[in-house]
């Protein structure tokens, strides 16, 4: 029977397919952490007499068998099991009869869907902040290595002023810190503790929210219980954001890559293993995993609409809409671990040419160079302008290219 069966009327077949869908699946990624919602779960129930002593002892070492199990990869969700949280329960039951029973007190599935999702999004969370902190670390190394190596700077794709590759790996670098704050912030949203919101409108049993919150290791919780239950799509469009943020970062940076590495710019190069050929060009060095993660980037920048359209206009409350919102995290998490773990690996096996601004095309990158030479010989700024933009025009432009000079930044 489901957990929501009230009697031995069966649902049709066809409805119970469209209305699972691909729960049982996604659902075995939250396993775990509704065990561990479950451990504090009773503890709690224990403390405010609604279960023994002893109950609460057989139902821990039979959650703990059952932990032991999805950690070892043997748990399964059995055909005709709507989601993990039935398939526990019932697994439970089997075992300890009328105890196992006992679980559902004073929650709802909501607050325990709830739960599960909050505890797998911290973690999410905390393995993505810590996998960021890793490709900025990459970055920062890369721009070092390479601050004095020159590479033409470019506004509206026209040649502009002198940048080097270590002002280009270090602007990424901080672009990660500007991305990382929001998945902190995000983090600290989703530490909010929801067990005992019950179906959205509490519980009348005397549940203790505080000791879930500090079992679990939440900051606080989401006090008012309607809130609770309309954190849901909310939550999730907070990490949408938070998502997207990095996605626009590995998508530009990408796509700078695959431009660096065509021939007409030449700014660097991959070497040959880290690159794909053409099945009629033999000369062909494709960048394809940059294109992947371009793509993959700019999908990640989709999220916030997705998750926008599917929410909006919903009212407070459950709805069922809500069970889709798996279906567009959970593999939008796998895309953003792989393309990090990918940038990370990558990154450091580019080849940049040291030697770019030889190139005669290059020649007015120091243009804004001698208007400023010319400044501190103390010619005012629009005369140095003129002066320069005069040279260029008549082909009597012959810059001084050994200049060595810094500021913040």
């Amino acid at each position: 029977m489901k957990l929501w069966q009230k009697n031995t009327i069966q649902t049709d077949a066809l409805i119970e397919q469209f209305t699972v869908g691909n729960d049982r699946v996604l659902d075995l990624q939250l396993a775990k952490y509704d065990v561990e919602g479950s451990l504090a779960h009773i503890k709690m129930l224990a403390t405010v007499g609604l279960l023994t002593a002893d109950e609460l002892l057989q139902l821990e070492a039979a959650l703990d068998l059952i932990y032991q199990d999805i950690l070892a990869e043997e748990f399964e969700i059995e055909p005709g099991i709507e989601d993990v949280h039935s398939q526990i329960e019932l697994l439970l039951t089997r075992k300890l009869g009328d105890i196992g029973k006992k679980i559902h007190s004073a929650r709802s599935r909501n607050d325990q869907v709830l739960l599960d999702l909050r505890l797998f999004y911290r973690a999410e969370l905390s393995e993505i902040i810590k996998e960021t902190k890793q490709l900025f670390d990459v970055l920062l190394d890369l721009s070092e290595k390479n601050k004095m190596v020159l590479l033409p700077g470019y506004t509206h794709l026209q040649v502009a002023m002198m940048s080097s590759f270590g002002l280009w790996f270090g602007a990424y670098a901080e672009n990660l810190v500007d991305d990382m704050q929001l998945l902190q912030a995000t983090h600290r949203i989703v530490n909010q503790n929801p067990l005992g919101s019950a179906a959205g409108y509490g519980s009348s049993l005397p549940i203790n929210r505080q000791l879930t919150t500090e079992l679990l290791g939440f900051d606080t919780m989401n006090y008012n219980v309607v809130h609770a239950q309309m954190g849901r799509g909310k939550v999730e469009h907070f990490l949408s954001f938070a998502f997207a943020a990095l996605g626009h970062t590995f998508s530009r940076m990408s796509m700078d890559i695959c431009l660096y590495m065509s021939q007409n710019f030449a700014f660097l190069t991959l070497p040959n293993h880290l690159t794909t050929g053409s099945s009629i060009m033999p000369h062909k060095k494709n960048p394809d995993v940059f294109e992947l993660l371009r793509a993959k980037g700019n999908r990640l920048q989709a999220l916030p609409n997705e998750i926008a359209l599917l929410t909006s206009n919903l009212p407070s409350g459950y709805h069922r809409d809500y069970q889709l919102l798996k279906e567009i995290i959970f593999p939008a998490i796998a895309t953003l671990k792989e393309c990090i773990v990918i940038l990370q690996t990558f990154l450091p096996q580019i080849i940049v040419n040291q030697d770019i601004l030889n190139d005669e095309k290059y020649k007015y990158l120091y243009s804004v160079e001698e208007v400023n030479r010319l400044v501190t010989e103390g010619v005012p700024f629009r005369e140095a302008y003129q002066m320069v933009g005069n040279a260029i025009e008549n082909n009597a432009f012959f810059p001084e290219k050994n200049i060595q000079h810094t500021h913040e930044g």
